[in-house]
């Protein structure tokens, strides 16, 4: 074996690792926020048919879903809810008085549109979606090291102060 063979087989999974994570490193930088807007307004469709108020987006509430997102995407965590006490505890340090919590995750190659109605056909979801008292959400999307899109929503009951 050459010493260049050698050092390509040292550097090129490296680069790989590298092209995987950017891909969702890129969803921090904006990339996917026309789509969690667009999820929003589905939500608030939603919301709005079944009398409740709409749900407004947070900054602080986004960072913490898109960190669990990315978590996910880059599989430092499995697919799921956990650190979900952790995330909250911190939230609450952040914006409290905040009264309640609750998240959605979802996967898969889909669009704005279909990862509500995936949400909204899931018992436990829609609960979320539905609570009266949740005012407040953020959304956080990133393409993983599989390709496929990941997506957390969280839900606050909070004091209306937060923009």
């Amino acid at each position: 074996m050459t010493v260049s063979k050698i050092v390509l087989s040292i550097i090129l999974p490296v680069v790989l690792v590298c092209v995987d994570i950017s891909g969702a490193v890129a969803q921090e930088n904006g990339q996917y926020k026309n789509m969690a807007t667009e999820m929003l307004a589905y939500i608030n469709i939603h919301r709005t048919k079944m009398g409740l108020k709409p749900l407004k987006m947070n900054g602080m509430i986004t960072a913490a879903a898109q960190q669990h997102t990315f978590d996910m995407a880059t599989k430092t965590i499995p697919f799921g809810h956990d650190g979900f006490n952790e995330r909250m505890k911190k939230l609450y340090k952040e914006m409290k008085p905040v009264y309640s919590f609750a998240e959605n995750v979802a996967m898969g190659p889909h669009n704005a549109k279909e990862v509500v109605a995936q949400w909204l056909n899931s018992k436990e979801h829609k609960e979320n979606i539905e609570r009266e008292e949740y005012n407040f959400t953020g959304i956080g999307i990133a393409r993983g090291v599989d390709s496929n899109l990941y997506f957390t929503e969280i839900f606050i009951a909070g004091k209306d102060k937060y923009k």
